[in-house]
């Protein structure tokens, strides 16, 4: 047993590291770690299962800290604990450019830090996402490898954002009782106190939602462990309330906004170091609390070698599979699987909706990759993400490999990220391309911390038809194409969405979005190639010697563009056509490749039914443009292609005037 005393030297560790560094830098939050540090001490000393000299160990308990504005209390306790890649210097240069202690924790950057955090709310779904796939993976692979919490820290600010609705009623729902998160309850805001804004019941919220919730002072270590304890024999996932103090010691700021988002000041310093019992200068710690720290760091070394001896002792075959689902491979067959099925293809030239294509294509990858885990958000016979292979999961059966995730886009997407950052399964959903905005911070993040996460986005334009301009995207893929280290396909028929499908499975370190029709649509990869020509992100579709026109296209308009080129080819004007299916893919390739596709062709063209932005690195700003300029409208998709000129005759008009 720790004593009191010695608990509250611990505590203090994080609380005087937290505030000099944030002292030092001259920017950031000291309130939450001052007053969070009780808590966290408690955690990490007594209930983490977690190994510094092993972090990626695949069976540690898993710590979000979704109030990322709090980073300093992240980094204090990874150096504290003995993460080789966290040293005092590291503290010192806190938000300093190039640093591994950034304003708000970012994966990657160093060891123990699970997931990217700052964008409020975002770490409870992360955390979500994790306890998923815990409970997925101990299914299939049984607690002996695969049994641990994970646990979250959020703040007022988390559970005011909408995104914490979501997660926390999916996670109600699905019983993930191993996901336990802590309310950092310090009742102010940057703003204030918290009153000014809410007055929300958070017990009466979470228990709606079928959590189990706990109040507790937490401050006192014995209630902490208490709460923590009685979490863990829960049936339900857990919130517990900690009520805190914001700054707690400094003595005129703390309980107030002043603690919150600005360095405390040396004299405000000064007077806590006296308030504590503090009597260490800056980054200076006493060498018994050090190695209590670091003693706490091991306490997790024998549970890590006993797993290790677990694994060592199964079957061979279920070894490898782990391991080459946590090292993030694919199986060794998968590319002749593709191979195989593409030769299928161009035997049978499908005429086929894009989004119907990719549910063939995910019955051939769900039958050869069995780490993926699909799922929709209520739109599962609209996106078509489900195949004969993944049942469905429920709150009482966790065997399946589909997740019904409600009318919920927000969540979805950040648990999805948490799913993947945990390791050993292949999140991919379901949705409207139109409702991507709701997916937009999650999708940002993914590609920020560079994880294979892949959204399928059906009804990719105006062909969406009846349902109209609220349902039908025109600025969303330029939006998407705007974010780095995200690749945005939009295949052309049953082909190309076959090779999209593999690149995106192929991505480690970059999210993918599948954009996908409604309607049916011609095959134009009539011949089979082993070479997968998506990867380049445009090739020649249909080539020619020396152009007069090249006619650059994407996703359904392919289609047209071919019908066009038959047209002017008849009148005697070369025409090529270049299919797009992947901007991102194109400008990683190197520039001879590029110069060549894009080509020297008087006249460019390019074709989408969308706005413009983008499409002028391909034609030029004073190539021809069809697509749209505005929203859509309710009608036939096939009337409103006509409506709005997105056909091939409109591409042919606009040639021959150009040429005129």
């Amino acid at each position: 047993m720790t004593s009191l005393e010695k608990h509250n030297r611990m505590a203090n560790a994080i609380r005087f590291l937290s505030m000099d560094a944030v002292q030092k830098a001259n920017s950031g939050h000291p309130g939450l770690p001052m007053g969070a540090a009780d808590v966290a001490t408690v955690l990490f000393t007594k209930f983490m299962r977690f190994d510094p000299k092993n972090p990626n160990w695949p069976n540690r308990d898993r710590f979000v800290l979704s109030a990322g504005h709090g980073s300093m209390l992240l980094y204090s306790l990874l150096y504290l604990l003995g993460y080789e890649d966290m040293t005092l210097e590291d503290l010192k240069n806190f938000r300093q450019l190039g640093s591994k202690t950034a304003g708000h924790p970012e994966y990657g950057h160093a060891s123990g830090i699970e997931t990217t955090t700052g964008p409020l709310g975002q770490g409870i779904a992360n955390a979500v996402g994790m306890a998923i796939a815990e409970r997925k993976l101990a299914d299939e692979f049984g607690e002996g490898l695969m049994d641990h919490y994970t646990y979250a820290l959020c703040g007022d600010g988390c559970l005011m954002e909408g995104i914490s609705q979501e997660a926390i009623t999916l996670a109600g729902h699905l019983k993930l009782s191993k996901l336990i998160l802590f309310w950092d309850n310090n009742s102010i805001t940057i703003d204030g106190a918290v009153s000014l804004a809410d007055s929300t019941d958070q017990h009466a919220r979470f228990r709606a939602a079928n959590w189990h919730t706990i109040d507790i002072d937490g401050h006192n270590p014995d209630e902490v462990a208490a709460a923590i304890e009685e979490a863990q024999k829960s049936d339900k996932p857990t919130m517990i309330a900690c009520k805190t103090t914001i700054g707690y010691g400094a003595p005129k700021k703390a309980g107030t906004n002043k603690a919150h988002g600005s360095p405390l000041g040396d004299e405000e310093i000064a007077e806590t170091r006296k308030a504590l019992g503090w009597e260490y200068a800056p980054f200076e710690l006493p060498e018994d609390i050090l190695d209590a720290w670091r003693v706490a760091g091991l306490r997790s070394t024998k549970s890590r070698v006993e797993w290790e001896q677990r694994l060592d002792g199964t079957k061979a075959e279920i070894k490898a599979e782990f391991n080459r689902r946590f090292a993030g491979e694919l199986p060794g067959s998968f590319d002749r699987t593709v191979q195989k099925y593409k030769q299928k293809l161009a035997d049978e030239k499908p005429t086929l909706a894009s989004r119907k294509s990719s549910q063939n294509a995910l019955e051939v990858i769900n039958g050869a990759i069995p780490e993926t885990l699909g799922g929709s958000a209520d739109l599962t016979g609209s996106n078509n993400t489900n195949t004969s292979q993944t049942p469905s999961i429920t709150p009482d059966d966790f065997s399946g490999r589909f997740i019904h995730w409600g009318i919920r886009e927000h969540a979805m997407a950040a648990a999805m990220n948490g799913i993947a950052l945990h390791g050993g399964l292949i999140p991919y959903s379901g949705g409207f391309l139109i409702f991507s905005d709701y997916c937009r911070t999650s999708v940002r993040l993914a590609a920020l911390m560079g994880i294979r996460v892949i959204h399928v986005w059906t009804h990719d334009s105006i062909g969406v038809g009846e349902d109209g301009p609220t349902h039908e995207p025109v600025e969303q893929m330029a939006s998407l194409r705007a974010i780095p280290n995200l690749l945005m396909f939009r295949p052309a028929d049953a082909m190309e969405t076959a090779e999209c499908w593999q690149l995106a499975l192929e991505s480690q370190h970059a999210p993918s979005g599948i954009a996908l029709t409604r309607q049916n649509l011609p095959a134009v990869r009539l011949d089979y190639s082993e070479k997968n020509l998506c990867a380049t992100g445009a090739y020649d579709l249909i080539p020619a010697n020396e152009a007069e026109v090249t006619i650059f296209a994407s996703g359904s308009e392919v289609g047209l563009a071919v019908e066009a080129q038959k047209v002017l080819d008849g009148k005697g004007i070369a025409t090529r056509v270049v299919s797009v299916p992947c901007m991102e893919l194109f400008f990683e390739q190197p520039e001879d490749y590029q110069k060549a596709i894009i080509g020297n062709s008087p006249i460019k063209v390019g074709v989408e039914a969308a706005i413009r932005m983008g499409w002028d690195a391909f034609i030029g700003t004073d190539g021809i443009f069809i697509g749209m300029d505005g929203y859509g409208a309710s009608g036939k998709g096939s009337d409103l292609f006509k409506h709005f000129g997105i056909t091939a005759e409109a591409i042919v008009e606009a040639v021959e005037k150009k040429r005129a």
